[in-house]
């Protein structure tokens, strides 16, 4: 049981979850605007979804005899998701697409961890992926048609 491109895949999604959490929470503090009420508490859902599949991922990285990274330096050593500074003069669409930005990276990681694990022959890391991944992409159809968009619209 190595699974060494499966470890490496999941600490690339540790990272970026990581990383996803952080823009969501900024947009979440900085948010401006009609639509607020409604869309302040549902970026904690997202948050807390976040956090949930940051756990799974971590924990069965632990399963497989693989090591998490549990530092900033890490995160933003292995992240694919931009970081940057928190702002007030973005409109509440711009701060969507951004976040929406961030979970299409998060479902191309899992894409790409579904194929290394099924390579690989890791069953159960390949079903905790398709799960993850199936609600990363109910996610980004909310979020595009709070925006006006189809989910595969500007890609």
């Amino acid at each position: 049981m190595a699974y060494q491109e499966t470890k490496k895949i999941m600490n690339e999604i540790v990272a970026d979850l990581t990383q996803a959490h952080m823009l969501v929470h900024q947009h979440h503090w900085y948010m401006l605007g009609r639509g607020f009420l409604n869309l302040h508490p549902y970026l904690d859902e997202v948050m807390d979804e976040l956090s949930e599949q940051q756990d799974g991922v971590a924990e069965r990285l632990i399963e497989i005899n693989g090591s998490p990274i549990s530092t900033y330096e890490e995160v933003l050593e292995k992240t694919n998701i931009a970081d940057q500074v928190g702002s007030w003069n973005l409109s509440i669409e711009d701060r969507f697409q951004l976040i929406v930005d961030a979970y299409k990276q998060l479902r191309d990681d899992y894409e790409r961890g579904i194929k290394i694990s099924e390579d690989e022959g890791d069953d159960s890391t390949n079903d905790l992926l398709i799960a993850y991944h199936t609600a990363i992409e109910k996610r980004i159809w909310m979020m595009s048609a709070e925006l006006g968009k189809r989910p595969g619209d500007g890609e």
